[in-house]
C-alpha cells in the first residue's frame, strides 16, 4: 500500500501518491431509525444513481398519520467538502431533535466529496437534490413522505461550515434558475466556510493559519483561482444581489476563525442591492460548529430555538 503522502490535510485527511484518501475523522456512521427520544423517524433514499446522490430523510412520526403539511429543510453537512456524511452520528443526533422541535421534514444530503470528486460535484449534487424535492410539487414525486406531508411553499436550506457555503451557492443558483412548484422563504448559514486572499479586520494574519484554509479549499477545488473565487468569497460575486431567497440567518461563533466572514457576508449582501432581510446571531465564547459537539450547552440550546423560530415565523 502506498505510504507517500502528497497532500496532508490533517486533521481532516491525507492524500497518498496512488490517489488513496485516508479520512482521519468524520468516518463513523449510524443507521436510519425511529429515534425513541424525539419520536422522529428516518430513512435513507436514493436521489440519483449516476452520479450517486442520496439522502437521509427525517419526519416526526406523528406526522406520518396526520394530514398536516410540514415545512421542508434541505440540510447540507459540513466537513470542508472532504469529510463527514449524511449518515454520521454527529448529524443524525443533531437533526433528530431539530426535526422534532421545528416540526419539519428534513432532507439531509449525501453529496460527493473531494478530493475524489472535486467541486463543483458537491454543488451539482445539491442542486440535483433541490430539483428532486421540487419534483414532488404536484404530489406525484418518487417519495411518499414528501408527496403526502410536505409543504413545498416552505422549503428552507441550512448547513454548517462547507454546508453553509453550499447553501449560499444554491441561493445564487436559485436567483438564476427558478424551480417551479417550490418556494424558498429563507436559508440558515451556520459558521459559513468563506474566505479571501486578504485578511478582514480582526481576522488572523499569520501565513500558516491562512494557508491552512487556503490549502483545504484548493484540495476541494483544484481548478480554483484562489480564495477570492466567488464560490469561496461571495464579496467577489457580481451575482450576489440576485440571491434567490428573501431571508437569511447567519450564525457565527465568537472564537471561530471564520467568524469575521459571517459578519462580512451580512455587510456585502446588505450593500449589494439584494432586497431581502439578513441577520446574524453570534454565540459568545464558542468555537467552530460547537453546537454539533456540545448540543446541550446553553448557546447550542439558544441557537436551536432561533433556528426553530426562523422556520416557523409565518405559521
Amino acid at each position: 500500500m502506498e505510504t507517500e503522502v502528497v497532500n496532508d490535510l490533517s486533521p481532516l485527511a491525507k492524500v497518498y501518491k496512488d490517489g488513496r484518501v485516508e479520512r482521519l475523522m468524520g468516518t463513523a456512521t449510524v443507521p436510519a431509525s425511529l429515534d425513541e427520544k424525539t419520536g422522529v423517524q428516518s430513512k435513507d433514499i436514493t436521489i440519483s444513481l449516476d452520479p450517486a446522490v442520496s439522502a437521509r430523510l427525517y419526519i416526526p412520526k406523528a406526522a406520518v398519520s396526520s394530514l398536516q403539511k410540514l415545512p421542508v429543510l434541505v440540510y447540507f453537512h459540513g466537513g470542508g467538502f472532504i469529510i463527514e456524511t449524511a449518515w454520521s452520528p454527529t448529524y443524525h443526533n443533531y437533526l433528530n431533535p431539530l426535526t422534532a422541535e421545528a416540526n419539519i421534514i428534513v432532507v439531509s444530503v449525501e453529496y460527493r466529496r473531494a478530493p475524489e470528486d472535486p467541486l463543483p460535484a458537491a454543488y451539482d449534487d445539491s442542486w440535483t437534490t433541490l430539483k428532486w424535492v421540487a419534483s414532488h410539487s404536484a404530489g406525484n414525486g418518487p417519495e411518499e413522505w414528501l408527496n403526502s406531508h410536505a409543504d413545498l411553499k416552505k422549503v428552507f436550506m441550512s448547513g454548517d461550515s462547507a454546508g453553509a457555503n453550499i447553501v449560499h451557492n444554491m441561493g445564487i443558483r436559485l436567483g438564476e434558475e427558478k424551480l417551479s412548484g417550490v418556494e424558498f422563504p429563507g436559508v440558515i448559514m451556520v459558521h459559513p466556510y468563506f474566505w479571501g486572499e486578504e485578511p478582514l479586520p480582526l481576522e488572523p494574519t499569520e501565513p500558516e493559519k491562512r494557508s491552512k484554509i487556503r490549502d483545504l479549499w484548493f484540495a476541494a477545488k483544484p481548478t480554483t483561482t484562489g480564495c477570492d473565487d466567488p464560490l469561496m468569497n461571495p464579496a467577489t460575486d457580481p451575482r450576489l444581489s440576485g440571491l434567490g431567497v428573501n431571508r437569511v440567518l447567519i450564525c457565527v461563533a465568537e472564537q471561530d476563525v471564520l467568524r469575521q466572514r459571517g459578519w462580512y457576508y451580512k455587510e456585502v449582501l446588505s450593500d449589494s442591492g439584494w432586497s431581502g432581510v439578513v441577520e446574524v446571531m453570534e454565540a459568545p465564547g464558542e468555537n467552530h460548529v460547537f453546537h454539533l459537539f456540545n448540543p446541550s450547552c446553553d448557546n447550542a440550546v439558544t441557537m436551536m430555538k432561533k433556528l426553530v423560530s426562523f422556520m416557523n415565523e409565518d405559521k
